[in-house]
């Protein structure tokens, strides 16, 4: 065995398709691009998106407008209603609440509001308060602290 007998296995090599030489070749005169039209001639593409002159698909959805705020601050938020499911006594902060499955934000501070009212002597430990909430908490003889 000799170097000049070495071969490319026959199915790794593809004969290279010669357009254009002739009708006997069975590529010859319009080089398997069909007959006329923008694609049959050299440089004959149209753009992306392009739709033959009809409105385009970008051009016909409606425009999103506004904007979403990613430096907003987003909280867990409990109102005063809900605290009254709880004994009276019982120290409510963010782990207490996130055991019991009314927190879902793991991230986010919590947050209580005044909606409602509580009639349950409790202590309360959360990252803000609305001032209807502290009045609320206070008047029904529990306590407030801010984390």
């Amino acid at each position: 065995m000799r170097l000049c007998d070495i071969k490319p296995n026959k199915s790794s090599i593809k004969k290279v398709k010669r357009v254009g030489r002739g009708d006997r070749s069975g590529h010859g005169k319009t080089s398997g691009r069909g007959s006329k039209g923008q694609l049959s001639r050299s440089g004959g593409k149209v753009r992306l998106g392009f739709e033959g002159g009809q409105m385009p698909l970008h051009r016909r959805i409606p425009h999103l407008k506004g904007f979403k705020n990613t430096r907003k601050k987003e909280f867990n938020i409990i109102n005063i209603g809900v605290l009254n499911k709880f004994n009276d006594g019982d120290i409510i902060d963010f782990d207490f609440l996130l055991k019991r499955g009314y927190i879902m934000k793991k991230k986010s501070p919590l947050k209580i509001l005044g909606n409602g009212n509580l009639a349950k002597k409790l202590t309360v430990k959360a990252n803000f308060f609305s001032k209807s909430a502290i009045e609320k908490i206070q008047n029904a003889g529990g306590t407030t602290v801010t984390i």
